[in-house]
Parts: structure tokens; sequence; C-alpha cells
């Protein structure tokens, strides 16, 4: 599989190295100062740019009929637009906040709590989520991910970060040294407290979790999710 890197950070260059020990080929490595790249070398692209470069990246993809695995997050609000370009060029596109394969089982173990919970008036539910001072965004998405599964389930109508709403899930984000990503959820009563946590040991979980789902949607046509390429659905 011959891939393109859209974003060649810490993230990008992870990728790099577990593709080439998975046998891919890295064909283009494009970042903000790449002028030219050609689209015809590339079978697929990965993305992990910014928040400003993301759509563009993506949607030329698209044009250029190249499936996309993009992890980049802070660029939703063009989400939607992004899937209407997918779906008009037929093509291929899985859109993560978090692609390591532990993070996608503990947002299923999210929302399933989350649903037990939700006639537990009793209880009150915060989230805190701590990244590495280099992080751009804030909420990070994987929050964002947790909590729309959260509300999904619940009577909750949102989230707000910093804020205490009753109606809305209180998100705290930290940025704090190379902390690669902490996530927890904690219900709280008078009584006693219940809480989930995820925490990454290093990028090499999220790395692997891209290049396998490049992988997985090789020859594929639609809008996917990790869930289809775990098999949790």
């Amino acid at each position: 599989m011959n891939i393109g890197l859209f974003g060649y950070g810490k993230m990008g260059q992870m990728i790099e190295q577990i593709a080439q020990d998975r046998g891919h080929s890295i064909v283009a490595k494009i970042d903000v100062e790449t002028e030219e790249v050609d689209y015809k070398k590339i079978d697929i692209a990965i993305d992990f740019s910014t928040p400003d470069a993301a759509f563009n990246n993506i949607t030329t993809c698209f044009e250029q009929n190249i499936p996309v695995i993009s992890g980049t997050t802070g660029w939703l609000s063009n989400y939607d637009k992004a899937v209407r370009i997918c779906n008009e060029k037929n093509g291929a596109f899985i859109y993560a906040s978090n692609f390591s394969l532990g993070v996608n089982v503990f947002f299923e173990l999210n929302s399933y709590l989350a649903k037990m919970m939700s006639n537990l008036n009793q209880y009150k539910i915060e989230m805190e989520e701590i990244h590495h001072t280099q992080k751009l965004d804030a909420p990070s998405g994987t929050a964002i991910t947790l909590a729309d599964g959260i509300v999904e389930n619940t009577e909750y109508t949102g989230w707000e970060l910093d804020k205490s709403d009753e109606k809305k899930i209180p998100i705290t984000s930290k940025r704090e040294g190379s902390v690669p990503g902490t996530h927890s959820i904690s219900y709280n009563s008078m009584v006693d407290s219940i809480e989930i946590k995820h925490t990454a040991h290093g990028r090499q979980g999220f790395a692997l979790g891209a290049v396998i789902a490049a992988e997985w949607i090789q020859g594929k046509t639609g809008v996917f999710s990790m869930k289809d390429v775990l098999n949790l659905n």
C-alpha cells in the first residue's frame, strides 16, 4: 500500500515507522511547506495535519479518488461537508477522534455505562482529559466523542468546558508535559463514585490503529468508523 502522510509531526513519523514495519511504503509527506503533491502515487491518505488544513487535505484527496483516514481534530464544523463530498465522489473515508484500539473499546464501555446510569439521577457526571502541552484543541476530540456517547444514552443535552450546568457534562482539560492522553469519566453521588479511565502510554496505539484502518478500507467505498474496522457494531 502506498501511503501519503498529510501532517508529518510526531504522529506522522510514528505512522511512517509502523506502516513500514507492516510492509507499506510512504510515497508522500505533506506538511505546511509542501507545495506540490503527486497524487497519482498515493493509494491511501492518512491525515494527522492541523485543524486549519484538514478539510482541504481530505476533500482534495476525494477529488483525486484517494481514500482518507483522518485523525485530525478541531475541524468538525466541516465534517458534514466532507461526508457529502466523499459520497458525491463515491469515495472512502474514516474519521476517528482517536484510532487507538483500546480507546475505541473504551468508547463502547462509556456508552454502555451511561445507559446503565441514565435513571440514577443521584449521580453527577464529570469528565477530565489530560494531554501534552503541544495539543492545539480543547477539549480533545476523544473527550467530545465520549461526551456524545453519554448524551445519546442519558438526559444530558451536551457538554461544557470548565463549567457546571446540570444539563451539560462538565469537561476539564489539562495540558501537562508530554502526556499522550488520559481520559476519565466519573459518576459521583453522596455515598460513592464510579469511574472509568483510559491511559495511553505513548503514540504507538494511535498510529497502529490508523494503519489498521487504512488496511481495512482498501477496496471499499463509503463513510465508516472504527466500529466498522473493529466489528463493534
